[in-house]
Protein backbone atom coordinates (compact mmCIF):
# COMPACT_ATOMS: atom_id res chain seq x y z
CA UNK A 1 0.00 0.00 0.00
CA UNK A 2 1.16 3.62 -0.86
CA UNK A 3 -0.13 6.38 0.94
CA UNK A 4 0.03 9.57 -1.22
CA UNK A 5 0.13 12.53 1.07
CA UNK A 6 -0.72 16.15 0.19
CA UNK A 7 2.61 17.84 0.34
CA UNK A 8 6.21 16.50 2.52
CA UNK A 9 4.94 16.59 6.18
CA UNK A 10 7.47 17.86 8.82
CA UNK A 11 8.78 14.69 11.10
CA UNK A 12 6.16 16.40 14.09
CA UNK A 13 3.19 15.72 11.69
CA UNK A 14 4.63 12.39 10.07
CA UNK A 15 4.62 11.22 13.47
CA UNK A 16 0.95 12.31 14.19
CA UNK A 17 -0.29 10.97 11.12
CA UNK A 18 1.75 7.51 12.16
CA UNK A 19 -0.12 7.48 15.23
CA UNK A 20 -3.22 8.20 13.75
CA UNK A 21 -2.45 5.03 11.73
CA UNK A 22 -1.23 2.43 14.60
CA UNK A 23 -4.49 0.91 14.64
CA UNK A 24 -5.86 0.44 11.25
CA UNK A 25 -2.58 -0.71 10.17
CA UNK A 26 -1.94 -3.06 13.06
CA UNK A 27 0.99 -5.58 12.30
CA UNK A 28 2.36 -3.30 9.24
CA UNK A 29 4.98 -2.05 8.59
CA UNK A 30 5.38 1.69 7.89
CA UNK A 31 8.06 4.08 6.09
CA UNK A 32 8.52 7.18 5.31
CA UNK A 33 9.76 7.88 1.53
CA UNK A 34 9.35 11.98 0.98
CA UNK A 35 5.73 12.77 0.34
CA UNK A 36 4.44 8.78 0.88
CA UNK A 37 4.03 6.38 3.30
CA UNK A 38 5.26 2.90 2.11
CA UNK A 39 3.03 0.08 4.10
CA UNK A 40 3.83 -3.21 3.68
CA UNK A 41 2.78 -6.53 5.55
CA UNK A 42 -1.06 -5.55 5.07
CA UNK A 43 -2.81 -8.80 5.09
CA UNK A 44 -5.52 -8.25 1.73
CA UNK A 45 -8.75 -8.65 3.59
CA UNK A 46 -8.04 -5.42 5.36
CA UNK A 47 -6.87 -3.07 2.84
CA UNK A 48 -10.73 -2.24 1.49
CA UNK A 49 -11.54 -1.54 5.22
CA UNK A 50 -8.94 0.77 6.05
CA UNK A 51 -8.49 2.48 2.85
CA UNK A 52 -11.37 4.87 2.81
CA UNK A 53 -10.50 5.67 6.90
CA UNK A 54 -6.90 6.77 5.70
CA UNK A 55 -8.21 8.56 3.10
CA UNK A 56 -10.58 10.87 5.65
CA UNK A 57 -7.40 11.62 7.81
CA UNK A 58 -6.28 15.50 7.31
CA UNK A 59 -2.74 15.72 5.30
CA UNK A 60 -3.54 12.38 2.92
CA UNK A 61 -4.21 12.54 -0.95
CA UNK A 62 -4.86 8.78 -1.73
CA UNK A 63 -3.66 5.52 -0.96
CA UNK A 64 -2.71 3.12 -3.89
CA UNK A 65 -2.01 -0.77 -3.85
CA UNK A 66 0.29 -2.91 -5.53
CA UNK A 67 -1.81 -5.36 -7.45
CA UNK A 68 -0.53 -8.50 -5.39
CA UNK A 69 -2.05 -7.07 -2.50
CA UNK A 70 -5.33 -6.87 -3.99
CA UNK A 71 -4.98 -10.27 -5.54
CA UNK A 72 -2.64 -12.15 -3.24
CA UNK A 73 -4.46 -15.68 -4.13
CA UNK A 74 -4.19 -14.55 -8.46
CA UNK A 75 -0.46 -13.61 -7.97
CA UNK A 76 2.62 -16.05 -8.50
CA UNK A 77 3.63 -15.24 -4.99
CA UNK A 78 1.40 -18.16 -4.06
CA UNK A 79 2.50 -20.36 -6.42
CA UNK A 80 0.09 -22.27 -8.81
CA UNK A 81 1.42 -25.41 -10.08
CA UNK A 82 0.10 -26.02 -14.04
CA UNK A 83 -3.01 -28.04 -13.60
CA UNK A 84 -3.10 -31.74 -14.94
CA UNK A 85 -6.85 -32.20 -14.74
CA UNK A 86 -9.20 -32.11 -16.26
CA UNK A 87 -6.50 -30.38 -18.65
CA UNK A 88 -2.67 -31.83 -18.98
CA UNK A 89 -1.20 -28.76 -18.88
CA UNK A 90 2.06 -30.75 -17.77
CA UNK A 91 1.87 -33.22 -20.50
CA UNK A 92 0.29 -31.48 -23.86
CA UNK A 93 1.90 -28.58 -23.72
CA UNK A 94 0.05 -26.40 -25.69
CA UNK A 95 -3.86 -27.22 -24.74
CA UNK A 96 -7.05 -27.03 -27.62
CA UNK A 97 -10.47 -26.30 -26.63
CA UNK A 98 -12.31 -26.75 -29.74
CA UNK A 99 -16.38 -27.46 -30.94
CA UNK A 100 -19.11 -25.18 -32.39
CA UNK A 101 -19.83 -21.71 -31.10
CA UNK A 102 -23.18 -23.21 -29.81
CA UNK A 103 -24.75 -26.78 -29.56
CA UNK A 104 -27.67 -26.91 -31.91
CA UNK A 105 -28.41 -30.71 -32.72
CA UNK A 106 -27.22 -34.02 -31.85
CA UNK A 107 -26.20 -34.80 -35.18
CA UNK A 108 -23.79 -31.98 -36.10
CA UNK A 109 -22.38 -32.09 -32.47
CA UNK A 110 -21.52 -35.35 -32.42
CA UNK A 111 -19.79 -35.34 -35.62
CA UNK A 112 -17.84 -32.67 -34.74
CA UNK A 113 -17.00 -33.85 -31.20
CA UNK A 114 -15.46 -36.91 -33.31
CA UNK A 115 -13.64 -35.25 -35.79
CA UNK A 116 -12.36 -32.58 -33.66
CA UNK A 117 -10.65 -35.54 -30.63
CA UNK A 118 -9.01 -37.41 -33.95
CA UNK A 119 -8.10 -33.62 -35.02
CA UNK A 120 -6.05 -33.38 -31.87
CA UNK A 121 -8.39 -31.14 -29.55
CA UNK A 122 -8.00 -31.88 -25.93
CA UNK A 123 -11.73 -30.88 -24.55
CA UNK A 124 -14.85 -29.97 -26.06
CA UNK A 125 -16.50 -26.56 -26.34
CA UNK A 126 -19.80 -27.70 -25.26
CA UNK A 127 -21.83 -24.48 -25.16
CA UNK A 128 -25.26 -24.70 -24.12
CA UNK A 129 -26.41 -20.90 -23.63
CA UNK A 130 -25.08 -18.29 -25.61
CA UNK A 131 -25.47 -14.36 -23.75
CA UNK A 132 -26.30 -12.19 -26.90
CA UNK A 133 -26.91 -8.47 -27.39
CA UNK A 134 -30.39 -9.28 -29.21
CA UNK A 135 -33.05 -10.65 -27.42
CA UNK A 136 -34.08 -11.68 -30.60
CA UNK A 137 -31.38 -13.84 -31.46
CA UNK A 138 -30.02 -17.91 -31.05
CA UNK A 139 -29.59 -17.80 -27.02
CA UNK A 140 -28.54 -21.25 -26.90
CA UNK A 141 -30.57 -24.72 -26.41
CA UNK A 142 -30.17 -24.65 -22.64
CA UNK A 143 -29.98 -28.08 -20.65
CA UNK A 144 -31.92 -29.62 -22.98
CA UNK A 145 -28.61 -29.86 -24.83
CA UNK A 146 -27.11 -31.54 -21.92
CA UNK A 147 -27.48 -35.23 -22.85
CA UNK A 148 -26.07 -34.51 -26.04
CA UNK A 149 -22.86 -32.96 -24.71
CA UNK A 150 -22.77 -35.90 -22.40
CA UNK A 151 -23.11 -38.47 -25.39
CA UNK A 152 -20.14 -36.65 -26.90
CA UNK A 153 -18.38 -36.72 -23.53
CA UNK A 154 -18.82 -40.82 -23.50
CA UNK A 155 -17.95 -41.42 -27.06
CA UNK A 156 -15.05 -39.02 -26.86
CA UNK A 157 -13.54 -39.24 -23.63
CA UNK A 158 -12.64 -35.59 -23.97
CA UNK A 159 -13.88 -33.06 -21.04
CA UNK A 160 -16.69 -30.35 -21.39
CA UNK A 161 -16.35 -26.85 -21.12
CA UNK A 162 -19.79 -24.75 -20.74
CA UNK A 163 -20.41 -21.40 -20.03
CA UNK A 164 -22.46 -20.05 -17.16
CA UNK A 165 -24.38 -17.11 -17.55
CA UNK A 166 -26.79 -17.75 -14.37
CA UNK A 167 -26.12 -18.55 -11.11
CA UNK A 168 -29.32 -21.01 -11.34
CA UNK A 169 -27.59 -22.59 -13.77
CA UNK A 170 -24.49 -23.56 -11.44
CA UNK A 171 -25.59 -26.95 -9.31
CA UNK A 172 -26.96 -28.56 -12.37
CA UNK A 173 -23.85 -27.55 -14.73
CA UNK A 174 -21.43 -28.89 -11.92
CA UNK A 175 -22.45 -32.14 -11.59
CA UNK A 176 -22.36 -32.78 -15.42
CA UNK A 177 -19.39 -31.05 -17.23
CA UNK A 178 -15.90 -30.51 -16.57
CA UNK A 179 -14.95 -26.68 -16.83
CA UNK A 180 -17.22 -23.88 -15.98
CA UNK A 181 -16.90 -21.10 -18.42
CA UNK A 182 -17.47 -17.61 -17.36
CA UNK A 183 -17.20 -15.56 -20.24
CA UNK A 184 -15.82 -12.53 -21.23
CA UNK A 185 -19.69 -10.70 -20.53
CA UNK A 186 -20.07 -12.19 -17.27
CA UNK A 187 -16.62 -11.30 -15.78
CA UNK A 188 -17.59 -8.44 -13.44
CA UNK A 189 -20.56 -10.71 -12.79
CA UNK A 190 -19.55 -11.30 -9.27
CA UNK A 191 -22.46 -12.87 -7.69
CA UNK A 192 -21.74 -15.45 -10.74
CA UNK A 193 -18.28 -15.72 -9.61
CA UNK A 194 -18.79 -16.45 -5.89
CA UNK A 195 -21.18 -19.23 -7.01
CA UNK A 196 -18.67 -20.44 -9.36
CA UNK A 197 -16.23 -20.45 -6.77
CA UNK A 198 -18.48 -22.16 -4.33
CA UNK A 199 -19.31 -25.34 -6.76
CA UNK A 200 -15.19 -26.09 -6.39
CA UNK A 201 -15.38 -26.90 -10.23
CA UNK A 202 -12.39 -25.74 -12.58
CA UNK A 203 -12.80 -22.29 -13.97
CA UNK A 204 -12.11 -20.76 -17.19
CA UNK A 205 -12.22 -17.12 -17.03
CA UNK A 206 -12.63 -14.79 -19.99
CA UNK A 207 -10.82 -11.37 -19.82
CA UNK A 208 -13.72 -9.01 -20.97
CA UNK A 209 -13.39 -6.32 -23.72
CA UNK A 210 -11.22 -3.20 -22.69
CA UNK A 211 -10.79 -4.67 -19.06
CA UNK A 212 -7.00 -4.17 -17.09
CA UNK A 213 -4.91 -6.61 -16.27
CA UNK A 214 -5.87 -5.56 -12.32
CA UNK A 215 -9.49 -5.81 -13.40
CA UNK A 216 -8.99 -9.00 -14.73
CA UNK A 217 -6.93 -10.64 -11.92
CA UNK A 218 -9.62 -9.10 -9.30
CA UNK A 219 -12.12 -11.57 -11.27
CA UNK A 220 -9.89 -14.44 -11.01
CA UNK A 221 -9.62 -13.62 -7.20
CA UNK A 222 -13.29 -14.22 -6.47
CA UNK A 223 -13.24 -17.46 -8.41
CA UNK A 224 -10.05 -18.43 -6.39
CA UNK A 225 -11.37 -17.12 -2.55
CA UNK A 226 -14.59 -18.84 -2.69
CA UNK A 227 -13.40 -22.07 -3.72
CA UNK A 228 -11.85 -22.23 -7.06
CA UNK A 229 -8.94 -24.94 -7.43
CA UNK A 230 -7.97 -24.94 -11.27
CA UNK A 231 -8.34 -21.89 -12.65
CA UNK A 232 -7.54 -20.86 -16.76
CA UNK A 233 -7.64 -17.29 -18.18
CA UNK A 234 -8.64 -16.93 -21.09
CA UNK A 235 -7.72 -13.83 -22.98
CA UNK A 236 -10.36 -12.56 -25.78
CA UNK A 237 -9.37 -9.73 -27.00
CA UNK A 238 -10.66 -5.91 -27.31
CA UNK A 239 -12.63 -3.96 -29.94
CA UNK A 240 -13.37 -0.25 -29.97
CA UNK A 241 -16.42 1.30 -30.42
CA UNK A 242 -14.92 3.96 -32.99
CA UNK A 243 -13.36 1.12 -35.50
CA UNK A 244 -15.16 -1.75 -34.51
CA UNK A 245 -11.13 -3.59 -34.92
CA UNK A 246 -10.91 -6.21 -33.06
CA UNK A 247 -7.69 -7.84 -31.81
CA UNK A 248 -6.28 -9.86 -28.93
CA UNK A 249 -4.19 -7.77 -26.39
CA UNK A 250 -0.81 -10.60 -26.44
CA UNK A 251 0.61 -8.22 -24.37
CA UNK A 252 -1.80 -8.44 -21.53
CA UNK A 253 -1.46 -12.13 -22.15
CA UNK A 254 1.82 -12.61 -21.49
CA UNK A 255 1.50 -10.13 -18.32
CA UNK A 256 -1.25 -11.80 -16.96
CA UNK A 257 0.37 -15.04 -17.35
CA UNK A 258 3.72 -13.64 -15.90
CA UNK A 259 2.23 -12.35 -12.75
CA UNK A 260 -0.07 -15.01 -11.86
CA UNK A 261 1.53 -18.19 -12.88
CA UNK A 262 -1.57 -19.38 -14.15
CA UNK A 263 -2.31 -21.06 -17.87
CA UNK A 264 -3.48 -18.33 -20.17
CA UNK A 265 -5.27 -19.52 -23.50
CA UNK A 266 -6.35 -16.88 -25.81
CA UNK A 267 -10.07 -17.01 -28.35
CA UNK A 268 -8.67 -16.24 -31.83
CA UNK A 269 -12.72 -17.11 -33.10
CA UNK A 270 -14.12 -14.13 -31.03
CA UNK A 271 -11.43 -11.75 -31.06
CA UNK A 272 -11.00 -12.11 -35.13
CA UNK A 273 -14.57 -12.52 -36.06
CA UNK A 274 -13.81 -14.41 -39.10
CA UNK A 275 -12.25 -17.78 -39.75
CA UNK A 276 -9.08 -16.36 -42.08
CA UNK A 277 -8.11 -13.50 -38.86
CA UNK A 278 -8.60 -16.42 -36.20
CA UNK A 279 -5.87 -18.88 -37.88
CA UNK A 280 -3.59 -16.08 -38.01
CA UNK A 281 -4.25 -14.88 -34.44
CA UNK A 282 -4.17 -18.65 -33.22
CA UNK A 283 -0.78 -18.50 -34.87
CA UNK A 284 0.47 -15.43 -33.15
CA UNK A 285 -0.80 -16.74 -29.78
CA UNK A 286 1.53 -19.71 -30.28
CA UNK A 287 4.04 -17.37 -31.01
CA UNK A 288 3.61 -15.26 -28.35
CA UNK A 289 3.60 -17.47 -25.15
CA UNK A 290 -0.20 -18.70 -25.08
CA UNK A 291 -1.26 -22.25 -23.14
CA UNK A 292 -3.57 -22.98 -25.73
CA UNK A 293 -6.33 -22.07 -27.41
CA UNK A 294 -10.82 -21.89 -27.29
CA UNK A 295 -11.46 -21.65 -30.83
CA UNK A 296 -14.68 -22.34 -32.60
CA UNK A 297 -14.50 -25.71 -35.06
CA UNK A 298 -17.36 -27.32 -36.12
CA UNK A 299 -17.99 -30.13 -39.11
CA UNK A 300 -20.24 -27.47 -41.16
CA UNK A 301 -19.54 -23.93 -40.08
CA UNK A 302 -21.35 -22.36 -42.80
CA UNK A 303 -24.91 -24.23 -41.42
CA UNK A 304 -24.43 -22.38 -38.10
CA UNK A 305 -27.12 -20.19 -36.20
CA UNK A 306 -24.78 -18.20 -34.58
CA UNK A 307 -20.98 -17.50 -35.30
CA UNK A 308 -20.19 -19.51 -38.26
CA UNK A 309 -18.38 -16.79 -39.89
CA UNK A 310 -15.42 -17.05 -37.49
CA UNK A 311 -15.78 -20.89 -37.14
CA UNK A 312 -12.85 -23.13 -38.77
CA UNK A 313 -13.98 -26.31 -40.71
CA UNK A 314 -12.43 -29.62 -39.85
CA UNK A 315 -9.52 -29.31 -42.65
CA UNK A 316 -8.76 -25.86 -41.25
CA UNK A 317 -8.62 -27.03 -37.90
CA UNK A 318 -6.24 -30.07 -38.15
CA UNK A 319 -3.65 -27.56 -40.24
CA UNK A 320 -3.61 -25.11 -37.70
CA UNK A 321 -3.32 -27.79 -34.88
CA UNK A 322 -0.29 -28.77 -36.85
CA UNK A 323 0.85 -24.98 -37.10
CA UNK A 324 0.48 -24.04 -33.47
CA UNK A 325 2.13 -27.07 -31.99
CA UNK A 326 5.41 -26.91 -34.24
CA UNK A 327 5.42 -22.88 -33.03
CA UNK A 328 5.05 -23.90 -29.54
CA UNK A 329 7.07 -26.96 -29.16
Amino acid sequence: MIIKLTHVLSPRRIGILKRKLAQPLAGANLETVKDQILVTGLKAEKTAEVAAFIENIPGVSKVEFEIDELCPLAMRTKGHPLPERPLNFVKNRFIYIAGPCAVENEKNYLASALALKKAGAHALRAALFKPRSSPYTFQGIGFKGLPIILKAKKLTGLPLVTEATDTRQIEKLSGAVDIIQIGARNMRNYELLKEIGRSGKPALLKRAMLSTLGEWLLSAEYLLKYGCKTLILCERGDSTFTSGKTGLNLELMRKAKSASGLPVLTDPSHSSKNRILAERFALEAAASGADGLLIEASVSPETALVDGAQTLGLPAFGALVKKTTKLHG
